[in-house]
């Protein structure tokens, strides 16, 4: 009678409990670990994108630079696709696993549209010149992410 007193005056946690608390703070960390993975891929995703704009834009700088005579004419109101440079890119990735530099090649296409909405023309008598101020160009920025292809798109007009 006495032993049996004892043992339900007795406090705390029995084995069972705490394995049981054990899994469920087993699965709670899982969870937790796949998340910051996702985390991480999303954080690289914008890096990516984020150079990738800046490289749309270095390239449209250079052609605003260059001026429109740089640019081809469009075949037969076609637009002409020309193939750019590639553009490399490292960032610091931070501590992880995986390593501490990103290192992405970026490609650039460059779209010259048809000129129509540019095109001024002086009328003679003898003759009707015309002439191109300005063209609308399209840049094409992609990389590689995951296994597949990233890309963006970003136009200007170039006088």
């Amino acid at each position: 009678m006495l032993l049996g007193k004892a043992l339900k005056r007795r406090k705390g946690f029995g084995i069972v409990e705490v394995l049981v608390s054990a899994i469920v703070l087993g699965f709670l960390y899982l969870a937790l670990l796949n998340l910051q993975v996702g985390n991480r891929k999303a954080l690289l995703r914008i890096r990516g994108r984020d150079a990738a704009v800046e490289v749309a834009q270095q390239v449209l700088d250079s052609l605003q630079a260059n001026g429109v005579t740089a640019l081809p004419a469009a075949n037969e109101g076609k637009p002409v696709v020309v193939d750019g440079l590639d553009y490399e890119r490292t960032w610091e990735r931070g501590y992880g696993i995986q390593g501490d530099k990103s290192h992405i090649v970026y490609k650039t296409q460059i779209k010259v549209l048809p000129d129509v909405e540019y095109v001024t023309e002086d009328k003679t008598d003898l003759d009707t010149i015309s002439q191109v101020y300005a063209k609308n160009v399209v840049v094409t920025v992609s990389w590689p992410f995951n296994g597949s292809t990233q890309s963006i798109d970003i136009s200007g007009v170039i006088r």
